[in-house]
């Protein structure tokens, strides 16, 4: 008699970050600056531009757009990240508030991406 097998997959929602879904913390800066490049990345395919289009936009050079889209952000500071955003068409707003807990807490929030599954 042959085996049955169930391949039935299961697809939760996320919270929109991988890391606190997996448990796991990561430092502010870091997600900061991972949000960003995500931003620029996905501003870089919805526009269909080059690496070097975008470095000419940005004042830099090709090889810093690649860094950014592979997410090799340790050598860029978040005030240049920012840079790029506003060169790239982006506003960046803040919400700074008191936490109810003892201790805050850091959150990255932007628009939802859509993903077709």
């Amino acid at each position: 008699m042959p085996e049955v097998r169930d391949d039935t997959v299961i697809i939760e929602r996320g919270s929109g970050n991988v890391f606190d879904d997996l448990g796991i913390e990561r430092d502010p800066v870091d997600e900061l600056k991972a949000a960003i490049a995500f931003h620029i990345t996905r501003t870089i395919k919805d526009r269909k531009l080059t690496q070097v289009q975008v470095a000419a936009i940005l004042d830099t050079d090709q090889a810093k757009v690649s860094k950014i889209t592979r997410g090799r952000l340790d050598t860029f500071t978040v005030d240049r990240l920012f840079n790029y955003l506003f060169a790239l068409g982006f506003d960046v707003d803040m919400n700074l508030r008191k936490s109810p807990n003892a201790v805050g807490r850091f959150r990255v929030n932007s628009e939802p991406v859509k993903v077709a599954i």
